[in-house]
């Protein structure tokens, strides 16, 4: 290493352990510090393996500006930590960072007599220099990495960059659970896979042979490998920082005293307080990167996902949540991007002086987020319902998403496919009666006698363990202040239509395997047929459920609602039982509140557990769990399908709707082998197209560099459009040559609707050949994009004119096309 090279690192970070969590934060501190433009060298010089490697490191610690070191109660037990500690006090620019310690536990040792003058001259310059209050454990990771390289900024002079200390938590698409139970099992399950948990030792490492007899294992960041098991013995000496010369170690005292029975009963004291919560003799804990949760619909999977996050989020300095249906898989993980404040737009490859072709810069597009997400600085991605292995626009398979090495990074995946990546599932099983009878009571404190908590028993049974069809039944239990005995008997007087379990069977199992469930979810339809505000709440599901599996505003829902009508949801299963129902109390659930009414009936759905209120900010937005919106799909037929496109094209906004207008467009269009779902007319098709689907395609070309996708859904739109033109030249000119009453007749309607909505057809048709031109350009397709910029100027010259300025603009592009075409 040059001594230039040398002198330009501003920080070096020391560490002493072997553990699995020390090397881990080491790592994450590091790259926030070069992140942030402050040089940084981490090292571990116990376990250098030669003289070489030390003379280095001394250099390096001679020549930075301020050292960090972090302190263990094993860094007292190690030569070369007290000797960066000592050395760094005296210069006055140490910054200690304490680690799963305390300052009373490190006096605790030398109110023992724990002997030794360099241990106490470094525990007095750690003293001197602990004004920051540095100090981290399992629950603060990322506030300290934060708060270190803040004050490392600070000290440097460099501009703070102000981030904020939570940041990550704020990701997460749902708030935490309050009534979350059980699963502990599964979480500590989850924990130690991920960090390892070992089991309690007596006494901490300490290089106690390499401390008489000079031996380490090397590592040095930049000089040796730091993942190497492999022990090199040395000639036994080190560079000492005090006198720049070579010399034995002169702690004989120090290492004595840790061979002494005294300090492993210090040890032994301090490991009974810190005892380890999860004990794994398993050889792959803690080497774990990607777990898959797997299990049926609705037995708590998200669930289990979410309290993982929010009680481990400290150990990650973001967490990220993706949802993993096959459609939107694609888009969601280029959606990380914003997160992570990374630019993958097409414009940035103007920049690099040659045309890419688009799948260069689709690939290119995916590397950048991968290099990102997945390297020392720890991120936590959670996938949520995958549903299929392969992506649905490009058949790519998941590993060309998720990497087997992951870096610092963890991933979950929770989905009911039996494998994933050839990872061994976490089976999710059903929770235990008492967790069940906890779920189901919810918010209510009193007590059920003996007899209805046999009904409770009767309830988890019927529903077969499912997570979501407790919390309904707990929910309907709490809001309607009714008995368990009067609301079994309510839901088995419930008859399905048959119609409707033809239907369900073709779509998914849970039909045929969980006929109880789907009683219960019809007791609530019924139910909020009869509240104030359920008749909308009944249309915002039919409509909601076509829409892609993610969050909705209030607004945006009630806009669907609103083209549904009143009473087209209606269902008359009116019984002296469900009347009883009732009867029995419904005035807190029935109580008017000071809201608008879209968030009344919202706000309704989650009080019956039917949806679930998420962390978007601002308004009211909910989503809705993946078997509500089957079960909205096959109850509400296809109007609800048409009603859900005219609601996003009232309310759509890229930047807000996008998953949602995303799927409109599989609605409106179909892609692929797949037909469309609903037919909207000509000039609804217009509107359609001029609002979603042409800024949807640029957005996802140019910000996203979604090049195939953007491009293909254009290509679409444009042969719809080609045939809606026919159609309508084929009606003028049917108009035209009829029997004279009838042209008279029709005039001043029919045939100038017609030519009207021709024309808009036409000349959007040209919008979107342009479009298409602009975009082929920048793949480096020059014949196709003139060919269809040529028929767009022949459109606009006929519809507009030689002069109009939309004319003038495609020929420019035009002429755009023609000198990067012959330039290369």
């Amino acid at each position: 290493m040059s001594s230039t090279k040398l002198r330009s690192c501003d920080v070096y970070i020391g560490f002493h352990g072997a553990g699995g969590a020390l090397p881990r934060v080491c790592k994450w501190l590091k790259s926030e510090l070069e992140l942030q433009g402050i040089a940084s060298f981490m090292a571990d010089r116990a376990r250098y393996s030669d003289t070489q490697s030390h003379e280095v490191a001394d250099r390096i610690i001679c020549s930075v500006t301020f050292g960090i070191v972090v302190v263990t109660m094993a860094s007292f037990l190690n030569p070369f930590s007290l000797e960066e500690i000592r050395f760094f006090a005296q210069k006055r620019n140490l910054v200690p960072i304490l680690f799963d310690t305390e300052v009373l536990d490190i006096a605790e040792m030398f109110d023992d007599k724990f002997e030794g003058k360099e241990g106490v001259e470094a525990f007095e310059g750690l003293m001197r220099c602990h004004e920051f209050k540095l100090e981290t454990d399992e629950s603060n990771w990322r506030n300290c990495v934060s708060r270190t390289a803040t004050v490392l900024q600070w000290k440097l002079g460099r501009r703070c960059s102000g981030e904020k200390e939570n940041q990550g938590v704020e990701y997460l698409p749902f708030p935490r659970n309050p009534h979350f139970v059980g699963r502990e099992k599964e979480l500590s399950e989850i924990e130690g896979m991920f960090f390892g948990r070992a089991e309690d030792v007596e006494v901490l490492e300490c290089p106690r042979g390499s401390m008489t007899t000079g031996e380490s294992s090397g590592v040095s960041d930049g000089f040796a490998d730091e993942d190497s098991d492999t022990v090199r013995i040395s000639n036994g000496r080190f560079i000492s920082l005090d006198l720049r010369r070579c010399k034995q170690p002169m702690l004989e005292a120090f290492a004595t005293e840790t061979s002494s029975g005294k300090g492993r009963s210090i040890q032994k004291q301090r490991s009974k307080r810190k005892k380890s919560r999860f004990r794994c003799n398993s050889k792959s804990h803690g080497n774990v990167s990607v777990i898959c949760i797997n299990g049926i619909s609705g037995i708590g999977k998200t669930e289990l996902a979410l309290e993982f996050a929010y009680r481990y989020s400290q150990r990650y300095k973001m967490v990220l949540w993706i949802g993993g249906e096959a459609r939107y898989l694609r888009q969601n993980i280029l959606n990380l991007s914003m997160y992570l404040g990374l630019d993958i737009s097409a414009e940035a490859e103007k920049e690099r002086g040659r045309i890419r072709s688009f799948e260069e810069q689709e690939f290119d597009a995916f590397q950048r987020v991968k290099r990102e997400l997945f390297r020392d600085v720890p991120y936590l991605l959670i996938i949520d319902n995958l549903d299929n292995e392969r992506d649905w626009w490009e058949g790519k398979d998941l590993h060309d998403f998720i990497p087997r090495n992951t870096g610092a990074s963890h991933v979950i995946v929770t989905t009911r496919l039996p494998h994933v990546m050839n990872i061994q599932p976490m089976p999710l099983p059903q929770l235990s009666f008492p967790e069940a009878v906890t779920l189901m009571k919810g918010k209510m404190k009193e007590d059920y006698p003996s007899e209805e908590i046999e009904v409770l028993r009767k309830f988890d049974g019927r529903l077969g363990g499912l997570s979501f069809g407790l919390w309904i039944v707990g929910s309907l239990l709490s809001e309607l202040m009714i008995a368990p005995s009067v609301l079994l008997e309510t839901v088995d007087q419930i008859s399905l239509n048959d119609n409707m379990l033809a239907l369900g069977a073709n779509v998914d199992s849970l039909w045929q395997h969980n006929l109880f469930l789907i009683k219960v979810l019809v007791f609530c339809f019924a139910l909020m047929d009869r509240v104030k505000g359920g008749s909308l709440a009944l249309r915002m599901i039919s409509a909601g459920s076509w829409l892609a599996p993610a969050p909705m505003s209030s607004t945006l829902l009630a806009a669907m609602a609103s083209k549904l009508p009143t009473k087209a949801n209606s269902i008359q299963l009116w019984g002296e039982s469900l009347k009883t129902a009732l009867l029995c109390g419904t005035h807190c659930f029935l109580a008017p509140q000071a809201r608008k009414t879209e968030v009344e009936s919202a706000l309704l759905l989650v009080k019956l557990g039917l949806a679930r209120k998420t962390t978007h900010h601002p308004g009211f937005w909910i989503q809705f769990h993946p078997i509500m919106q089957l079960f909205g799909k096959i109850r509400g037929g296809l109007a609800p399908a048409t009603a859900a496109a005219s609601g996003v094209i009232r309310s759509g906004d890229t930047s807000v709707y996008s998953d949602h207008m995303w799927a409109s467009a599989f609605l409106v269009f179909g892609f692929k082998s797949e037909p469309p779902v609903i037919q909207l007319k000509a000039v609804d098709m217009v509107l359609f197209i001029k609002k979603i689907a042409l800024p949807l395609a640029i957005e996802a070309f140019v910000t996203f560099s979604r090049c195939g996708s953007a491009l293909e859904l254009l290509k679409v739109c444009t042969n719809i459009l080609e045939d809606a033109e026919k159609t309508l030249a084929s009606r003028i000119q049917d108009l035209k040559q009829g029997p004279l009453c009838w042209k008279k007749k029709l005039q001043t309607n029919n045939h100038a609707d017609d030519e009207f909505i021709w024309q808009e057809v036409t000349l959007l048709k040209a919008t979107l050949l342009e479009t298409r031109a602009k975009l082929l350009m920048r793949g480096g397709l020059f014949d196709s994009g003139e060919e269809l910029c040529r028929t767009c100027i022949s459109i606009r010259t006929v519809m507009l004119g030689h002069d109009h300025s939309h004319t003038l603009a495609a020929q420019e592009t035009l002429a755009k096309i023609v000198r990067y075409r012959s330039k290369i």
